[in-house]
């Protein structure tokens, strides 16, 4: 997914926040089973990575312009 203008870089720091914070819960959270716990986080992680990575495409090609 490529990012297109200001409306959804937005929308895209928000949701990386959002899941930033969530990662962080669970992480403190030891009540759930190890493995599912481990298996969200892991999938929480891969999510933050790839926003953070479509935020830093949007901002170098906008450094381009």
């Amino acid at each position: 997914m490529n990012l297109h203008g200001a409306r959804e870089l937005e929308a895209t720091r928000t949701k990386l926040q959002l899941l930033q914070d969530h990662y962080q819960s669970r992480m403190r959270d030891t009540t759930d089973n190890t493995y599912a716990r481990e298996l969200s986080l892991r999938s929480l992680k891969k999510m933050i990575n790839q926003l953070t990575e479509e935020i830093a495409r949007y901002e170098a090609h906008a450094v381009k312009r």
